[in-house]
């Protein structure tokens, strides 16, 4: 099936047109507005003058739109809107499903690192491994999912994947004073070359010119602690209730590697991660801009050492703090048990391991319990590092260290046996590759791979499910706070009061857990 020249437009076009004459924040990310009169597209929320009716068309994507042959906007920066709403896990449809998962696995950045991302990924060219990549994860063959992918977003899988390249390329060009050679080896393109023909394709203009188009980065002079640093700020769809995220967060931030500010507005940590085959360390602070008012935005900053990872990190932030969630279908099928929290968001990771190695430390005790021992382990075992902010020395433990580490030690941080061969069987999984505990992965065989492990029930492989997996669905039956703010008495009672906030009920659990 060939790739179609003009891509599906929203078909209520008019609702759009008003939600972007009001700049509704809402949907931000949810459509992109093509303007025929200029050839640029733009989110809802851009602050430029109304076009008129007749000269705007409306794409729910913006490989959509770049295919219709429409320019990103410099001004309001397509790519630093919330992602486009994926819809819900569904066993319905099942070419729609495997189509909407293909896209999020194309949203991550290390699918863009195939062994031939160097390629440009456009038709008739190379790039095609990364897509064959993909089909492999999804166990269909490369043809059907162009097939079904096109039939479902209007254009081809390598279309879609060139478009995130590009718009992470942007970013960059913007936000970072990395070298041409750096930024196209972070957003997926092997040489320079190849990445500036295809920029030069796509937008007209080459990725120097942007750069030099782009507002001068500013650097916050009232801390010391900002200096030399990386900005770049990320948009969310309101409501978000940001006092219960960070307060969530924050009373679980483990001494030594990550701390909330001493205002309470901001929340810092280190990082390990890897990008593009290479591993990367470095520090980062997320704050909410309040000078934005309404339209307030996480303010992300990070060391120059994680700015060659940052479209990665960012993926990795947004999961973080859930900024891509759409509260309104959420809230369709909740509030009607939990009319109080539809900005309540689940809280997710930097680093899928190290939240296991978390949950399975926090097994039948109090948050302020784990959050002790999970303080000793990084002191223990946590890589040195050097940030600007007092406190903060110390890398979470690597699989490696962990797997490693003698038991007698790690007895003597008060981490009883059991839980010693779980954190030990988690390390010794994932060193091997076994084990993928990121968004994306299958949450049903990753479940049942986690309870294979010594020391891991249900309860654990949920509540890895719901916050490093990013499933909607999960739902840790088991935890007694949770049954207690239902009402019910057991893990069986607590599943069957459940069935109807389905495919919500990660939210359901927060909104449970905050309500008690």
């Amino acid at each position: 099936m060939a790739a179609s020249s003009t891509p599906p437009e929203v078909t209520d076009g008019d609702a759009c047109y008003l939600a972007m004459k009001t700049h509704d924040a809402r949907f931000d990310g949810a459509f992109f507005t093509a303007v025929t009169s200029t050839g640029i597209y733009c989110r809802p929320v851009c602050r430029v003058k109304l076009p008129r009716r007749e000269n705007c068309r409306f794409f729910r994507h913006a490989a959509q739109a770049e295919a219709a042959g429409f320019r990103p906007c410099l001004r309001c920066r397509p790519e630093l809107a919330p992602r486009t709403p994926m819809g819900a896990w569904s066993t319905e449809d099942a070419a729609r499903t495997l189509a909407l998962q293909a896209a999020r696995l194309m949203d991550e950045p290390q699918s863009w690192m195939a062994p031939d991302a160097g390629a440009p990924a456009d038709e008739g060219a190379g790039g095609t491994g990364a897509m064959q990549r993909v089909a492999q994860r999804l166990g269909v063959s490369d043809r059907h999912l162009r097939r079904i992918f096109e039939a479902q977003f209007g254009v081809s899988p390598l279309q879609y994947l060139l478009t995130r390249r590009l718009l992470a390329a942007k970013q960059l060009l913007a936000d970072t004073s990395l070298p041409m050679a750096e930024v196209a080896l972070a957003s997926g393109f092997g040489s320079a070359r190849r990445f500036h023909d295809a920029f030069q394709q796509r937008y007209g203009l080459s990725p120097g010119a942007l750069r030099r188009a782009a507002p001068a980065r500013k650097s916050d002079s009232q801390d010391a602690a900002h200096q030399g640093c990386v900005e770049v700020r990320l948009a969310w769809r309101p409501p978000y209730d940001v006092a219960a995220m960070w307060a969530f967060l924050g009373r679980r931030a483990l001494p030594g590697a990550e701390q909330p500010s001493a205002d309470g507005r901001s929340l810092q940590r280190t990082l390990a991660l890897m990008h593009a085959g290479q591993r990367h360390t470095g520090w980062l602070q997320v704050r909410v801009d309040e000078a934005d008012g309404p339209a307030a935005r996480v303010r992300l900053q990070l060391s120059e050492s994680l700015a060659p990872a940052l479209p990665t990190l960012i993926a990795r932030v947004r999961g973080w703090l859930d900024l891509d969630a759409d509260p309104q279908p959420i809230h369709a099928v909740l509030g009607a048990a939990f009319p109080a929290g539809e900005g309540l968001r689940v809280p997710g990771t930097l680093d899928g391991f190290e939240l296991a190695v978390r949950a399975v430390l926090g097994q039948q005790i109090t948050v302020a319990a784990a959050r002790t021992l999970g303080g000793r382990l990084v002191q223990a075992l946590g890589e040195p590092i050097a940030t600007p902010f007092s406190g903060l020395t110390r890398l979470f433990p690597t699989p490696a260290a962990l797997a490693g580490a003698d038991p007698d030690l790690l007895g003597s941080l008060g981490i009883v046996r059991q839980r010693q061969a779980a954190i030990q069987a988690l390390a010794r999984e994932s060193l091997a590759g076994r084990l993928q505990l990121q968004s994306g992965a299958d949450p049903g065989p990753t479940c049942a791979a986690l309870q294979t492990l010594p020391g891991i029930g249900d309860w654990t492989a949920q509540y890895i499910a719901m916050r490093a997996l990013r499933w909607p669905d999960a739902f840790p039956a088991g935890d007694i706070a949770l049954q207690k703010a239902l009402g019910v008495k057991n893990a069986k009672a607590a599943a069957e009061a459940s069935q109807a906030w389905r495919p919500w009920r990660s939210y359901a659990v927060l909104r449970a857990w905050a309500a008690a």
